[in-house]
């Protein structure tokens, strides 16, 4: 779904991320028969299932996983604001895994699409749920080399001094949090 037509990317993005809520559009019909989907008590938690008997699909609504990357670049770290989204909001560089590639490939693939530089991965992060997105965050430390270009679905970049960020409490600003830590015990 295009960016610009999800409703928690509009204005009051973060306070609907701030606030928990789930911003992740509703399967209303089953992927296999085509019939509704409903509520069935399963294992003692509520998923939608298929309406027909003969129909034994469950949408279990796991988390998809995305990789991103705390981009340093000459010193810096990029933050990017994608098409879309409100004018002061930007976040971290992030992407969907394609079928068949691993993590490390996706996160430098999507560094080159994003902000046209290429990456050298230098430190796994960690893992971070995105709960209202329902995202399981696989997050590196990627230097860049290279020119800056703008794939398409960038509107702009900022370029921050790391000791100038500013973390937040959702999606990817909790491993940016946990980078900063981790840089500022290295350096003392």
């Amino acid at each position: 779904m295009d960016a610009a037509k999800r409703p928690c990317l509009q204005i009051n993005t973060l306070n609907r991320f701030a606030e928990g809520e789930d911003c992740m559009p509703k399967m209303n019909y089953c992927p296999q028969c085509g019939k509704n989907l409903i509520e069935k008590e399963i294992n003692d938690k509520i998923y939608l299932a298929c309406s027909l008997d003969a129909c034994n699909y469950v949408f279990w609504d796991n988390p998809i996983p995305v990789v991103s990357a705390i981009a340093e670049y000459k010193d810096d770290v990029i933050l990017l604001r994608n098409k879309g989204w409100p004018e002061k909001v930007f976040g971290l560089v992030t992407g969907f895994l394609e079928k068949g590639e691993s993590p490390e490939n996706a996160v430098v693939r999507e560094i080159q699409e994003e902000i046209g530089l290429r990456g050298k991965i230098e430190k796994f992060i960690g893992l971070y749920s995105f709960i209202q997105m329902n995202q399981l965050l696989i997050v590196y430390h990627v230097k860049c080399t290279g020119e800056i270009t703008l794939g398409e679905e960038i509107q702009e970049i900022r370029h921050i001094a790391p000791d100038k960020l500013r973390t937040w409490d959702f999606g990817t600003g909790p491993a940016l949090k946990d980078w900063l830590e981790m840089r500022k015990q290295k350096n003392s």
